[in-house]
């Protein structure tokens, strides 16, 4: 039987990286096994320690590349009229009630960040640089106010996460329309 190319062996890791990243998202860490989301990405069970050592390092590199994936176009915006209007976006990308419905799509610091405490030293670190990450291209997006991108990501994050545990959509609504509110008065304080 021959063997898979390495340009076939990367294409089948970034595969059950992006695969993992959404089912990791959508339904936790703890109960996603490896056989099913290795079977979501149209691969064998067998093949998955030929990528990755363990489950935590697979949990590691998902959320890297979501984070990753997440904050491209902020990245990308280099002119400041660009960077401000992209800003703009993923605030209101970050707010909107399709992120908070849609968590297999959306941030992984807003749908695993809560399972930090119960997670691996590996996991944990991975979800930790994930953070830095953002705050690091949000500052940059802000002129290099370091803590106000603090407080803009914990505005964002807090509020997806209050919103997820809304009992209604009207309270849902007016926890996005709140956060929203602080996290524009966050940018424009600057």
């Amino acid at each position: 039987m021959p063997r898979k190319s390495q340009e076939e062996k990367a294409r089948s890791r970034a595969r059950i990286v992006e695969v993992a990243a959404a089912m990791f998202r959508e339904n936790g860490i703890a109960t996603t096994g490896v056989a099913d989301l290795m079977k979501a990405a149209g691969l064998t069970h067998g093949g998955f320690y030929r990528h990755f050592a363990s489950k935590d390092d697979l949990v590691a590199a998902a959320i890297s590349h979501s984070v990753s994936t997440a904050l491209a176009e902020l990245r990308g915006a280099e002119e400041p009229g660009a960077r401000a209007k992209a800003l703009k976006r993923y605030i209101d990308r970050y707010l909107s009630e399709e992120h908070v419905g849609n968590p297999r799509d959306g941030c992984p610091l807003a749908a695993l960040g809560p399972e930090a405490p119960r997670s691996s030293p590996q996991v944990s670190k991975a979800l930790d640089e994930g953070s830095a990450e953002a705050v690091r291209v949000l500052a940059a997006a802000m002129d290099g106010r370091r803590e106000a991108a603090s407080s803009l990501m914990a505005t964002l994050l807090g509020s997806v996460v209050m919103a997820r545990m809304a009992s209604s959509h009207q309270c849902r609504k007016r926890i996005l329309l709140d956060g929203q509110r602080a996290a524009l008065g966050i940018v424009e304080s600057g």
